[in-house]
């Protein structure tokens, strides 16, 4: 200690391995020896700052509130003495290059004129980690080129003279109430596409009507912090990562369970590991091999690795002991497993693949959004049944609800337009909006929320052939099921 009760950087430095590490972020010191293993981010870009100062990379990642709220008072060892900092000390490790765009380099919003144009200046003006982490998906990218290319495949059938000058795309999803069918899905890490993170996502999100998804176990920001970005009141999903440790996942819930806002916390159910992502993780090996350590695993990998793989279908009740909220089992990808999300009680389910960021090789969610539509239409009248992936347009979006759809996650884009912060985001919004509507005068809809469902509107022949066999317990093309289809189905 300094004379002053501070902690010098001598002491510091004595801290300096994975057994025993001290980190200085933000002028105050840290023991992160019991941490460090436990990070989502994985313990090596921890380690790896051991009696160092590690705040530049610690802030390009996190919120600055964020580690204060996390750890125990315990790790918390004092402020840093400034008088006994060194340029020796603050030499190495080499500081990491910022994982943000540098803000000389964003073009004008007004530039932006769709979805894909937003990524593909995203993809121009961030960093290369950004990006990777940001467009990658699994293996050879089979189902994440799917999940974009078969949107193209469901065509429109318009109707054609009626007025269409007062339209509606408002509608209500898990207990929010939505300007237009559309939610944000949780992507984490915010931070590595810009420096508003998180808060840009819930702040751009109420700015248009809509709610975000946070992503409370992989993101830069606490949830205190998240809800502060958005009106009071104003609604919030909540993703949740079943975490090895029990105790860690109950907490998050109880959290989330004293928080009114948070409407609906969805249950990642399609990733019980997470996928080789190349992308990342080559980028992620290259940065390795340069500064002489050993290659580890990419950025989504790391922030993965507390994944519990033991979870299960019984772990419901244990679920169900620690949160009244409605539970929402995220990454269905079959009839089958609707139908048991039905029968175990849940709100809701999101048809969904993770972006085609799990498991290569699984179906398209337009493909599964139309299983559901032929083998057990009934998780339409009983469950809210949402999907995501591949959604680019506002026209996927219509054609989303009118397969039955509740609302639609969109992803990858709104993590680009963090880039331009809370008004990037609520301008991709915007031009999802323009392209809801137009797409709905131009097929004769004016009240999109009674047309969900509606089936009259959609060509969906060149889909069939991709469907799995019809179960044998099951009719062929019932496509409504109880009084769903009867409403839907009239002209």
């Amino acid at each position: 200690m300094s004379s002053e009760g501070k902690v010098a950087v001598e002491e510091v430095s004595k801290h300096s391995t994975a057994e025993d590490c001290w980190v200085v972020v933000n002028g105050k010191v840290y023991d992160l020896t019991t941490f460090a293993p436990e990070h989502p981010g994985g313990a090596h870009v921890i380690t790896k700052w051991a009696g160092k100062d590690g705040s530049e990379v610690y802030n390009t990642y996190h919120s600055a509130t964020l580690i204060e709220s996390t750890l125990e008072p315990s790790q918390k060892k004092g402020s840093l003495d400034p008088s006994t900092v060194t340029p020796e000390w603050t030499a190495a490790p080499s500081a990491p290059t910022s994982a943000q765009p540098k803000p000389s380099s964003i073009p004008p919003l007004t530039s932006i004129v769709s979805l894909p144009d937003l990524l593909t200046t995203f993809g121009q003006i961030t960093t290369p980690k950004s990006w990777a982490y940001t467009s990658s998906a699994s293996n050879d990218l089979l189902t994440h080129h799917a999940n974009l290319a078969t949107w193209s495949r469901l065509l429109f059938r318009p109707r054609i003279l009626r007025s269409v000058r007062s339209i509606s795309t408002s509608t209500t999803a898990l207990g929010a109430n939505l300007h237009m069918p559309v939610w944000i899905c949780p992507m984490g890490i915010a931070k590595t596409a810009g420096p508003e993170g998180e808060a840009a996502l819930g702040g751009g999100a109420a700015d248009a009507g809509i709610v975000h998804c946070m992503a409370c176990t992989t993101s830069s920001m606490s949830v205190s912090e998240m809800l502060d970005a958005v009106p009071k009141g104003w609604p919030y999903f909540a993703q949740v990562y079943i975490n090895r440790d029990r105790a860690k996942t109950e907490a998050v819930l109880r959290e989330l369970e004293r928080t009114p806002q948070v409407k609906a916390i969805f249950i990642t159910v399609d990733l019980a590991v997470v996928s080789k992502r190349e992308a990342d993780e080559k980028l992620t090996i290259a940065e390795a091999l340069a500064e002489g350590g050993r290659p580890a695993g990419g950025l989504a990998r790391s922030t993965g690795s507390f994944i519990d793989w033991e979870f299960s279908w019984k772990d419901f009740v244990w679920l169900r002991r620690h949160t009244s909220k409605p539970l929402v089992m995220k990454g269905v990808q079959s009839a089958a497993d609707a139908v048991l999300a039905m029968e175990m009680g849940c709100k809701g389910i999101v048809v969904s693949n993770h972006g085609g960021r799990a498991l290569d090789g699984a179906p398209s969610t337009v493909g599964v959004l139309l299983e559901l539509r032929r083998d057990c239409p009934e998780v339409f009248e009983r469950m809210e049944v949402l999907v995501d992936g591949g959604v680019r347009r506002g026209s996927d979006v219509v054609k989303a609800v009118l397969l039955g759809a509740k609302a639609v996650g969109v992803g990858r884009p709104f993590q680009a337009a963090v880039a331009w912060g809370r008004e990037g985001v609520g301008y991709a919004a915007g031009i999802l909006q323009d392209e809801i509507e137009t797409a709905m005068r131009l097929c004769g809809i004016t009240d999109l929320d009674a047309a969900r469902g509606d089936l009259s509107y959609l060509n969906y022949t060149a889909l069939l052939q991709d469907l799995p066999p019809k179960p044998a317990t099951r009719g062929w093309f019932g496509w409504g099921g109880k009084d769903f289809g009867k409403r839907q189905m009239k002209l």
